[in-house]
């Protein structure tokens, strides 16, 4: 039997290592894989039989359980792990997903490019050298893939127009500067098979006759950086990458550009921008990159989960992809399934799968059986979509109906403690602060709304605020030069279309009604219910809380800071906020 342990970012920051480092020490080597998704879980630990096939998975594995792993592998006792084996509940985290671009994350190593060959790896690159470069651009036209980077714009139509564009030197551009808060898909990917992504763009390398590939990837993901590096290298030494690529004659060379981390990086202009080692703001178009990009160059960009279902479609046929999804969207989406829900981490669906079906079939629903408020698509510049409306599709025009994005796959899911306003101005502080600053409406117009929903948690909100904060975003829209203006005011816009009545609250009565907003909201401790254990008073980092010893205490709301320590650590449920 064989011991692999998933090593993503997420399993590593849970423990992973340690738990390699635990088996290695009584005898056992382990294999290692990348993050398979199940981030709720980690570390896991998979044990595969002599067959290759799966026959334990370990969740929450602890350096501690190490020794009975190795004793369990090593006499075939495996009933011994039944303790900390994963739960059909849980298991069907992965058994209700279609996975494409996944398809090889947490199974293989990502540092051995035999186990991605062994897959079926680099054979849609063999494929495609002997396919004319428009013959590879009509089956990503009739697969219907569109970029997953937010936009979705048709992947064969920016081929097409880099391939169309008459000059020796084109170049192709992966846009791995994943800044969303809470999505990870892209860093997954590349951790855990970053040769999936190499064949994706050196296909589309050849499809518009580029023969430089750049990938601009965060220096945040030090991880997928490092796997990334060894994975061209050993293409490279295997031949799929360099010169005369499989003796075809075509020639293409790939390196990595480790960004800073600027969110307006994520637009396609500022992209090229700071990859020509300017400051990173986004350019006028036309002329799109596709006729005048990185170096004046035509140039073509997708984002990483877009190159990573090309390999496959090339492989199965562009009518495989097609069939999965809706008449406006085809194929799978990956998002990053984050908030209060149980099951969070990555999943991967059909277009055309409902919100619901992602957050209760696949997500087990909300921690701690709360109600479900809302989920927020599309990161910053997407918008929140309420509870009523989950039976909408997975689709590019069905979700921008609600008033919300795909974007690159982000989902935060809310539960009925989320204070609807609170959570609108968390991403405008978000977009606000990552501003470029090249155009006024969205370095100063972000700002002012900003200065609105700040005084509107505040308590000093005014009548007619919630019309100003309409009236400004429709302008920031407008007026703004690119994406991260342009849809900056989605959050406020979907918060006050679904969740007016919050907005009423806070300006009329002075009140959040999920009492999160700090200078709305009172402590105060029931006498009845107050056992005098004093914890609350030895917690309280503002010493706020006085009272005898198995005698009632009381908060003194002059000194409280409102943090909620005494509320987290109150064993009999006396503390309350009003």
């Amino acid at each position: 039997m064989r011991i692999v342990i998933g090593e993503g970012s997420c399993g590593i920051a849970a423990g992973a290592h340690k738990v390699y480092e635990a088996i290695e020490k009584l005898g056992i080597k382990p294999d290692v894989t990348g993050c398979i998704g199940m981030c709720f879980l980690e570390p896991i630990v998979d044990i595969y039989g002599e067959n290759g096939e799966l026959v334990r998975r370990l969740v929450r594995v602890t350096a501690g359980d190490a020794e009975k792993i190795v004793t369990a592998v090593k006499n075939g006792e495996l009933s011994l792990l039944d303790s900390i084996t994963i739960s059909a509940d849980d298991s069907a985290f992965l058994e209700k997903q279609t996975r494409i671009a996944l398809r090889n994350c947490g199974v293989i190593d990502p540092t051995d490019i035999d186990a991605y060959i062994s897959r079926g790896g680099y054979s849609a690159l063999g494929k495609v050298l002997k396919m004319t470069p428009e013959q590879v651009i009509d089956e990503i036209k009739i697969s219907g893939l569109a970029g997953r980077g937010g936009a979705g714009f048709p992947t064969w139509f920016k081929w097409n127009a880099a391939r169309q564009s008459v000059s020796d030197t084109k170049y192709l551009i992966c846009n791995a500067d994943e800044g969303d808060p809470g999505a990870f898909m892209d860093r997954a990917v590349i951790e855990s098979d970053p040769h999936n992504l190499i064949e994706g763009m050196l296909i589309g390398a050849y499809a518009i006759g580029a023969k430089e590939a750049v990938v601009y990837v965060r220096a945040e993901y030090p991880l997928a950086i490092v796997r990334l590096e060894e994975a061209i290298r050993q293409a490279e030494e295997k031949g799929y990458l360099g010169e005369n690529i499989l003796g075809s004659g075509f020639s293409c060379h790939m390196r990595i550009k480790a960004g800073a981390g600027a969110f307006v990086c994520g637009e396609e202009t500022a992209l090229i921008e700071s990859l020509e080692g300017k400051r990173g703001m986004p350019r006028l178009k036309p002329p799109f990159p596709a006729q005048r990009g990185y170096n004046d160059e035509p140039s073509n960009i997708n984002n990483v989960e877009t190159f990573a279902n090309v390999a496959w479609i090339i492989n199965n046929g562009g009518e495989a992809f097609a069939a999965m999804g809706t008449e406006n969207s085809k194929g799978t989406k990956v998002f990053a399934l984050t908030g209060k829900i149980r099951r969070g981490g990555l999943v991967e669906v059909p277009m055309g799968m409902t919100i619901r079906d992602i957050i209760y079939d696949i997500g087990g629903g909300i921690r701690g059986d709360r109600e479900c408020k809302a989920v927020q698509l599309g990161g910053p510049s997407g918008g929140c979509i309420p509870s009523d409306k989950f039976d909408t599709l997975i689709d590019y025009k069905e979700l921008a109906a609600t008033g919300a994005i795909m974007g690159s796959g982000g989902m935060v899911v809310m539960d009925d403690t989320t204070c609807m306003v609170g959570m609108a101005k968390f991403f405008l502080d978000f977009t606000a602060k990552e501003s470029c600053g090249k155009c006024v409406h969205c370095r100063i117009g972000t700002k002012r709304l900003l200065e609105i929903l700040d005084r509107i948690t505040k308590g000093e909100g005014k009548d007619g605020d919630i019309e100003l904060l309409e009236e400004l975003c429709v302008a920031v829209k407008d007026g703004a030069l690119c994406g991260l203006g342009q849809t900056a005011p989605n959050p406020v816009l979907s918060t006050i279309r679904y969740f007016r009545d919050e907005y009423e609250a806070h300006i009329n009565e002075k009140r959040c009604p999920t009492c999160e907003c700090a200078d709305l909201v009172t402590y105060y401790i029931e006498a009845e219910k107050c056992k005098g254990c004093t914890l609350c008073s030895k917690k309280c980092p503002v010493s706020a809380i006085s009272g005898d010893v198995k005698q009632p205490h009381i908060i003194d709301m002059d000194k409280c800071i409102k943090c909620g320590q005494c509320k987290s650590v109150c064993r009999f449920d006396a503390v309350f906020v009003r």
